[in-house]
């Protein structure tokens, strides 16, 4: 691994958000539709960054707040905006949720860590992800993150080194497997990644 190598991380909007475009495309052989651009910039900032190196972005997190679904219907709505996906691509795809009351449990979840190739091994996904609890940590007594019980995302099967990051760096549980998750790739199934907060 090289040495850490420390980022600026900066909050994606209307304005940049063509940055992220650049970034999904370098780093998963996936099409995301445009509702998944248009409704990350409307995502709280703190859940979805940036990383710039030498004012250059060179990496992306982003996150979102849902409502706590039942297996079948998480498994239903996930990757359901994107044409395909891979090993790098922990991300469900776009499927806009459904407001809640508050007091509904709730989730965050990763739908997307990316790192250009020539930045990986230099720990800007774990500063990338560090801000995310970062950021709930700071707002879990307030808002909808009072009913956020959970940061959650899936990861194919084969992707041991994303296994491993998750596990051992945020103390990731490993569910169960999710049969076909994927489409047009393969191994199509994934794991189910989790960490309670409450």
């Amino acid at each position: 691994m090289g040495r850490r190598l420390p980022v600026e991380l900066g909050r994606i909007t209307q304005d940049n958000v063509e940055q992220l475009r650049k970034i999904n495309l370098a780093c998963f052989p996936v099409q995301y539709q445009e509702t998944y651009y248009k409704d990350v910039v409307t995502h709280d900032e703190g859940l979805c960054k940036f990383a710039y190196w030498d004012g250059f972005v060179v990496g992306a997190a982003c996150a979102r707040i849902e409502p706590l679904p039942d297996d079948s219907e998480n498994q239903k709505q996930n990757h359901e905006n994107a044409s395909s996906s891979n090993s790098n691509n922990n991300g469900s795809g776009n499927k806009k949720q459904k407001n809640t009351e508050s007091g509904t449990k709730k989730r965050i979840y990763i739908m997307t860590l990316g790192v250009l190739a020539a930045f990986r091994d230099r720990e800007i996904g774990t500063q990338l992800i560090q801000s995310i609890f970062d950021h709930y940590e700071a707002n879990k007594d307030s808002g909808e993150y009072k009913d956020v019980v959970e940061i959650v995302l899936h990861v194919q099967i084969s992707n041991a080194a994303a296994i491993k990051f998750y596990t051992t760096r945020f103390g990731f549980e490993q569910g169960k497997m999710v049969e076909n998750y994927y489409r047009r790739i393969d191994p199509p199934h994934c794991y189910k990644l989790f960490k309670k907060l409450t």
